[in-house]
């Protein structure tokens, strides 16, 4: 299984002896097996002066990461938008693929665990609220005509189902780790099936995509709209009667109770014993 790394490269509510805020890199390794945990994944964190923000500085901090971890990554995922040149830029250097993507559940919980529990105990600390990275969403667009799915079902499974996830046969796809989520152990997880003759041709595209989540939008129109990368949206359904929006609006409600985690599969159809893609999903807020 490939290892992908998530980075964060930020300022952080620390003030050094200069009263000039201290940026800090976190990389952690990407959970990719539904049944990782947050300790069995690689960590790396280090402090930056700002007057030392740069990507030189950034790929000698990913460098000394390289050195310290099991294996080299081969992709690295971020989030940040506004950093988005500075963290290409590095990698590029290291000749890792970096994607824009929110595809990044183990650096934000991370993250958040360091707002709470390890910034307030810095020198310099001075309480403010997160900055989160504000954007305006993409108005979606339809996916190609090709790649369209016949039919399409609104399902769920129980969080227990999913610990033979890693048996099921599967084309294209990606886990996490649920563990990390704190889940109840009688949660149902909400999820979108799509059957497709091309089924081995849209997951292959999907899967060169950062999935990040589904989402009901009531419109008008309504509609059934996949995220993807740092801000890329497409229309998996047009709703055009009140039972599908009844449907819809009842996913977004489950996924509220399953923590906004969810899943997105294909089949060549019902009948179907395999998929020809499957990704647990989750909405996060950044």
């Amino acid at each position: 299984m490939a290892t992908i790394w998530e980075l964060d490269f930020y300022s952080r509510p620390i003030l050094d002896e200069r009263e000039k805020k201290k940026w800090e890199v976190l990389i952690c390794e990407s959970p990719l097996n539904v049944g990782d945990k947050a300790e069995s994944l690689f960590r790396y964190s280090q402090f930056c002066s700002s007057s030392t923000v740069n990507s030189l500085w950034l790929a000698g901090a990913i460098k000394e990461a390289i050195a310290a971890a099991p294996k080299r990554p081969e992709k690295i995922r971020f989030f940040r938008r506004q950093m988005a040149n500075m963290i290409t830029k590095a990698c590029e250097d290291l000749d890792i693929p970096a994607a824009c993507s929110r595809r990044t559940l183990a650096l934000s919980l991370w993250l958040e665990e360091r707002m709470q529990d390890v910034y307030p105990a810095e020198p310099g600390y001075q309480p403010v609220v997160n900055p989160s990275v504000q954007f305006i969403p993409e108005t979606p667009v339809a996916l190609p005509d090709a790649l369209i799915g016949e039919k399409w079902a609104f399902v769920s499974l129980p969080i227990a189902a999913f610990d033979e996830m890693s048996e099921w046969d599967i084309g294209f796809g990606e886990a996490f780790g649920l563990p990390m989520t704190r889940l109840a152990p009688e949660t149902q997880i909400p999820g979108l099936i799509i059957y497709s003759s091309r089924a081995t041709a849209l997951a292959g595209w999907m899967s060169g995509l950062e999935l990040a989540f589904l989402k009901f939008e009531s419109g008008p129109p309504a509609r059934l709209v996949l995220d993807t990368g740092a801000n890329d949206r497409w229309i998996l359904a047009n709703l055009r009667d009140a039972a599908t929006e009844r449907e819809a609006k009842g996913f977004e409600a489950a996924k509220k109770q399953a923590k906004k985690v969810h899943f997105l599969a294909i089949q060549s159809n019902p009948e179907s014993e395999s998929f020809a893609g499957f990704w647990l999903l989750h909405e996060l807020t950044i």
